[in-house]
């Protein structure tokens, strides 16, 4: 019995195509609007107030603290009976001075308080950028050190270049542009946790990634009647239906934290759903045709070379 695979390979272009766009709105998005990023990484404080009765109004609240020296104060609703206050940067006596004056308004009590410094703030942005970086690098030395014995038709330093590439530009990118719009228009903000789940994206994505890969070079070894695109081609249906299970299992359960965990773990879940959504179809759909292109163009350049020689 003959299995029909879905031709992959063939509709490649497309499916770069929907890759190129989203990379190049997310690459506009982070241009025109950044990051919008939270207390952790530009400096300031975060009061988070649970109100008993009556929530105060923002004219009311910023009227009570106009004798506190606190900058612009930012006030954002998080549900029914709290609200997110930001300001600049205080130490813990004008802290419990903030509190009293927020409880003479209306009853309350505060669920969580962060103040960090401007120069912490900057730093921790600069670690997180490497955070990042170094996971690509890492992720790409590793996969050409584990490829290192497949060198037809695709060099194995190839196979880590293209998932770093992938990993790069289309499983960070995309989240990041993504949260550039919600910052934009909802005040969703970049946090500790945000680049948490960058860096699970990363694992997953890779992951993914390497199955694909992983059953490219056994089947290199056992096809010979097949091109290299065709034997991409059926690699990629071999594992589709594993990659389809694992990460539709995966969203159903962050999607059940986002909707379930309440606000604190929203911004996470949401970034991670995001994220492994689109490191799935990278992995299926971009990461295999790739390789393709890759093997054309290396094909093609020593084709030249010989060519040149034998002049």
């Amino acid at each position: 019995m003959v299995i029909k695979e879905f031709p992959i390979i063939k509709f490649r272009w497309l499916f770069l195509a929907v890759s190129g766009v989203l990379i190049v709105s997310s690459i506009v998005a982070l241009v025109i609007w950044g990051l919008h990023f939270g207390v952790e990484f530009t400096g300031g404080s975060l009061m988070n107030v649970n109100f008993e009765e009556r929530v105060p109004t923002r004219e009311e609240i910023i009227s009570k603290l106009s004798d506190q020296d606190l900058g612009d104060i930012a006030i954002q609703n998080a549900d029914e009976k709290n609200l997110i206050l930001r300001f600049k940067a205080v130490d813990e006596n004008k802290h419990q001075e903030i509190l009293n004056k927020i409880k003479e308004i209306a009853p309350a009590q505060e669920e969580q308080f962060t103040s960090i410094g401007p120069v912490i703030g900057s730093e921790l942005k600069q670690k997180a950028a490497w955070a990042i970086g170094l996971a690509i690098v890492g992720i790409m030395i590793y996969i050409a050190w584990a490829f290192r014995r497949v060198s037809k038709p695709v060099s194995s330093w190839q196979y880590g270049f293209i998932v770093a590439l992938v990993a790069l530009l289309h499983d960070v990118i995309i989240p990041l542009g993504v949260f550039s719009a919600l910052g934009h228009y909802m005040g969703i903000e970049i946090n500790v946790a945000f680049i948490a789940a960058i860096l699970t994206i990363l694992g997953f994505s890779v992951h993914d990634s390497i199955v694909v890969f992983d059953r490219t070079r056994e089947n290199l070894r056992r096809i010979f009647d097949k091109s290299f695109a065709e034997i991409v081609n059926t690699s990629l249906n071999q594992t589709l239906g594993r990659s389809l299970a694992t990460s539709t299992t995966v969203l159903l359960t962050i999607a059940a934290i986002a909707v379930f965990g309440g606000p604190a773990v929203f911004d996470f879940a949401l970034a991670l759903f995001i994220g492994i959504a689109i490191g799935t179809y990278s992995s299926i759909f971009v990461a295999g045709p790739l390789l393709i292109e890759f093997q054309k163009i290396s094909s093609n350049f020593n084709n030249l070379r010989r060519g040149k020689r034998r002049k």
